[in-house]
């Protein structure tokens, strides 16, 4: 299906002029003052993990993969791979790392995803946009420090490190964006 390069997002699955198919990691359109507002994409080919960057005009079209988008559950991790079980058929498949990247450490036991599946195969994965998740070690306040102006790193219970106000402290359960890691807001309990 062909559609504008403007309207890929991350997590998409695209076919290059190559003819292989590649998963999205990131897009982001570029539209200057003066000249063609172009549409830059980060991709992964999906065969062999190689990363590529192109740019589109952003109204070029982009051949977009018919891929099936299924509901799943998060199960558990283990040598072979990372397991989750289709919540309507409850068949289970395994997803490697390098379909994860990044957001692996975000998955928590039981978390509902979305997986996009092209031939049987899982091609990407989507995470519920917000987590919360409880601050395990991070530095304590300063007297006098404002809470607008500074942040301080904090590693959370996954592992994860994150930027948080200084009013935040250990135990603390916080929000965290899944897309960049960024903090959000206390949670409310």
């Amino acid at each position: 299906m062909k559609v504008i390069a403007s309207s890929i997002r991350k997590g998409n699955i695209v076919e290059h002029e190559d003819g292989q198919l590649y998963a999205v990691l990131s897009a982001e359109s570029f539209h200057p003052g003066k000249g063609t507002p172009t549409t830059t994409i980060d991709m992964r080919r999906i065969s062999d993990g190689v990363k590529t960057q192109v740019r589109y005009k952003t109204t070029e079209q982009v051949e977009r993969a018919f891929v099936e988008d299924s509901n799943f559950s998060y199960l558990y991790s283990d040598g072979d791979g990372n397991h989750f079980m289709n919540e309507a058929t409850f068949d289970q498949v395994m997803v490697t790392d390098d379909v994860l990247g990044d957001q692996k450490v975000y998955l928590q036991e039981g978390m509902k995803v979305m997986l996009s599946m092209f031939n049987g195969v899982a091609v990407s994965i989507q995470l519920p946009p917000r987590i919360t998740l409880e601050v395990m070690e991070t530095e304590p306040a300063m007297k006098g420090q404002t809470a607008s102006s500074s942040f301080k790193p904090a590693i959370m219970s996954n592992g994860a490190r994150v930027m948080v106000p200084p009013h935040i402290q250990v135990g603390t359960r916080i929000v965290v964006q899944t897309e960049d890691g960024s903090y959000v807001e206390r949670a409310k309990d």
